[in-house]
């Protein structure tokens, strides 16, 4: 069975002393409230609307790091084309919005981790959507000002891949595809939970690229060349088998491009730089850390990965083949466990993939030959596209559109 990434949101590192520090910042700025609360009744405001709805914003994005940008941008230029007030609330002080001049988007660096934890317990808003899982299971929790929470999906694979109850407390999910539906509502009634509204309104961040990568150039002199992009961790294909398929891959002459994961730079540093070194004198190796894959993407041939999900970026803006290496991986701490059954996702790379055996790596070059693309293959891909890919170019315009209607009960 194949596997594809699955995401590990930023509250799964609670360990007990990040906890105790997010409750001790929690009950302190409760307790700052409540005096202040206590003054202004014994000064005889007590009950002032204006003064308890000051900092209410109707529509406000959280997003927990400058990689979401891509994610967030046709939302935010939507706000700004209809001049509607929007508070874009980061935890990145380099997030590409601060670079932007926008008039009516309010961008705020609001803290990391549990600084930016306590502002957000606090919001007093209409709408509050993000891409952030876990809403009441870790350190972000609900705030009783705010009237509604939306989760929106920042990949366009299988909505239960997330850490356990990622998804649970949200008010809505936006989607990139139908399909993600029949699961959640699955385990919705497995829990016992409400029926939370959900909507496909496409894949925002896949529409930027999409436009992006049409821009790129194409390259004049074009040597055949295979992008290495692999998901991290222990079953990742680099921290798994490193020069032993990195090693007959420079051997073929070929232009290689290896990009890491970008949480490989934070997890696994040391396996990083072992390989580095290791390849520094080969010039037809190429190491790609950028914040954009488009470009790395735009120049290969075909991709070797594992159960990373630029796999479906790839096979979706570029139509081309990937081989993936087989990787298990334990499903237990996500929601996709208590459904019992093949992922969406790990079924269609079966069917849209070419599988790469660590017996051929010494044969790579060969394989590789061998592995031409088909006309099933190409149909495999059409087909997931259009199942997990869904309004394409309309994602932005579709997310404003519903947290204007929410608001507000009408329709922009």
């Amino acid at each position: 069975m194949m596997f594809l990434p699955l995401y590990i949101d930023p509250g799964t590192g609670s360990m007990l002393f990040s906890i105790l520090i997010g409750a001790a910042a929690t009950l302190y700025f409760l307790a700052k409230a409540a005096i202040i609360k206590i003054k202004m009744t014994m000064a005889g405001k007590k009950g002032d609307s204006a003064a308890v709805d000051s900092s209410y914003k109707p529509y406000v994005i959280y997003s927990e790091g400058k990689q979401y940008w891509n994610v967030f941008k046709p939302v935010v230029q939507e706000f700004e084309k209809r001049k509607i007030s929007l508070a874009y609330y980061t935890s990145s002080k380099d997030d590409p919005v601060f670079s932007e001049k926008y008039e009516f988007v309010k961008p705020e660096f609001i803290g990391e981790g549990n600084s930016a934890f306590v502002k957000l317990n606090m919001l007093s808003a209409g709408f509050v959507l993000m891409t952030t899982p876990g809403l009441q299971v870790y350190q972000l929790k609900r705030s009783k000002k705010v009237k509604h929470y939306s989760h929106v999906l920042h990949m366009p694979n299988d909505a239960t891949t997330y850490r356990l109850f990622g998804l649970d407390y949200f008010d809505s999910v936006l989607l990139s595809g139908d399909y993600q539906k029949e699961d959640l509502r699955t385990l919705e009634k497995m829990r016992g939970l409400p029926e939370k509204d959900l909507v496909t309104v496409g894949c925002p961040y896949l529409d930027v690229l999409a436009e992006k990568i049409k821009s790129e150039p194409e390259e004049k002199e074009h040597p055949f060349t295979v992008l290495v992009s692999p998901s991290w961790g222990k079953v990742g294909v680099l921290a798994r088998y490193g020069e032993r398929l990195l090693d007959p891959l420079v051997k073929t002459g070929w232009r290689i491009i290896v990009r890491p994961h970008p949480q490989s730079k934070k997890s696994e540093p040391e396996m990083l730089e072992k390989l580095e070194n290791r390849y520094k004198d080969n010039k037809n190796l190429i190491w790609d850390f950028e914040r954009d894959n488009i470009h790395s993407m735009k120049k290969a041939d075909m991709m070797i990965s594992d159960f990373s999900g630029i796999i479906f970026d790839y096979t979706f803006l570029c139509n081309k083949p990937v081989m993936y290496v087989d990787a298990e991986m334990d499903l237990r701490p996500y929601d996709a466990w208590d459904l019992h059954k093949q992922l969406w996702q790990f079924s269609v790379l079966e069917k849209m993939g070419i599988r790469l055996n660590e017996n051929d790596f010494d044969r790579i070059g060969e394989v590789i030959k061998q592995a031409s693309d088909s006309p099933e293959l190409e149909a495999e891909r059409k087909k997931a596209k259009e199942t997990a890919w869904m309004n394409i170019g309309q994602a932005g315009k579709n997310i404003a559109d519903y947290m204007i209607k929410t608001v507000t009960g009408q329709a922009e």
